[in-house]
């Protein structure tokens, strides 16, 4: 009997598990990452995955709790910037920055950001990714209290074992907007 343990095993170990689903995860933020002309790897549509039901089901959390640290670690470094410095690296100014207070509490305001980045890294373990998340997703939800992905159902089965197909993706930017009708006039 399964008694309170919660999940699905999906075939594997716990460490295979584990690594199937911080994969998971990076690859649905790295869709998001610029791509130049000459690469071939684009993917055809970016913040989208298809994988199974029950894959996406599992990685939907992992998702959306990496976007969440990283909300909060955005507002924690921009915090940040009102103690930062313009002043050049190695320049007096900056040498006089780093010994006044002001430098004491940008290290202080700044910490919950890095330890964000840390987090996020520790459960997707994509450096490229955590750039991605950080840079371009977290700050497109920032004013969302959440629900940043959908899961749709494939109606066309996986050829190999017929196995359940599904779309995980970020809400948002490619939803289908629905135009009003309007009213005929009658002029």
């Amino acid at each position: 009997m399964r008694h309170l343990r919660k999940g699905r095993v999906l075939g594997r170990s716990p460490s295979h598990r584990k690594a199937l689903f911080s994969n998971l995860a990076s690859a649905i933020f790295l869709t998001e990452r610029t791509y130049t002309e000459l690469d071939t790897n684009a993917p055809k549509v970016p913040g989208r995955i298809i994988t199974t039901l029950e894959k996406a089901k599992e990685i939907r959390p992992i998702v959306e709790k990496c976007i969440t640290i990283a909300k909060k670690g955005l507002a924690a470094e921009k915090a940040a910037e009102a103690f930062a410095t313009t002043a050049e690296r190695g320049s007096d100014a900056w040498k006089q920055w780093r010994k006044s207070d002001s430098w004491a509490k940008w290290c202080d305001a700044r910490s919950p950001g890095v330890t964000a980045r840390r987090r996020v890294l520790s459960m997707i373990k994509d450096k490229t990714a955590v750039r991605v998340l950080f840079d371009t997703i977290a700050p497109r939800f920032m004013d969302r209290p959440g629900g940043y992905t959908r899961i749709m159902r494939l109606a066309k089965p996986r050829v190999g074992d017929a196995g359940t197909r599904a779309i995980l993706e970020f809400v948002g930017k490619n939803d289908r907007v629905k135009e009003e009708a309007q009213k005929p006039s009658f002029e």
